[in-house]
């Protein structure tokens, strides 16, 4: 009896993390932020966007339509960053898609590439304003509490990355990928 040799193949890259630069990724970031905070959970009314906008580097994470050829095709993730004071840098309206949240990494990978890219850029001290209900998430992500705090009537955490678990990233605009199925 033969056995077919099984030879593993790569991984296909179903996700790219990435700085948002094309202006199709940033209105679809934008529009994902209204989908989260201003329709499910109620935070804003029709728009979230605020002055921080006007100073803060997006990050998108987009399904690819073609995992073969890596062909973009929609955000289903965002985040953004901005340096508010030299070596300080916040992020800050972390979305992820309703339909992909499950995925798992998502999240977790905009969120290192956000305070990994910043770190290149000479951070020495990131921090969020966390959702009470994300703590777990930042926490296995090695974040630390600093305070607890109630912002726009939801508590949150004030959360400072350790920067020792975030390696410089230097080609945020290639950005991380994030892989999908096993390819043929």
């Amino acid at each position: 009896m033969s056995r077919d040799l099984c030879v593993e193949v790569p991984a296909i890259p179903a996700y790219r993390v990435r700085w948002a630069d094309a202006r199709w990724e940033i209105e679809q970031a934008y529009a994902l932020r209204r989908v989260v905070f201003c329709e499910e959970q109620g935070i804003f009314r029709g728009d979230d966007r605020d002055a921080v906008d006007d100073a803060a580097q997006l990050l998108v994470a987009v399904e690819l339509a073609d995992e073969r050829t890596g062909a973009p095709g929609q955000v289903v993730g965002t985040v953004r960053i901005h340096e508010s004071e030299p070596g300080v840098w916040y992020g800050s309206r972390l979305a992820v898609a309703q339909p992909h949240r499950r995925h798992g990494r998502i999240g977790a990978t905009l969120i290192r590439l956000a305070v990994s890219s910043a770190h290149a850029l000479g951070c020495k001290r990131f921090l969020a304003h966390v959702q009470s209900q994300n703590v777990p998430l930042f926490r296995r992500l090695h974040w630390s509490t600093l305070a607890e705090e109630m912002l726009l009537g939801r508590p949150h955490h004030l959360m400072q990355a350790n920067l020792h678990d975030y390696p410089p990233c230097h080609t945020p605009f290639a950005g991380f990928a994030i892989e999908g199925r096993r390819g043929i």
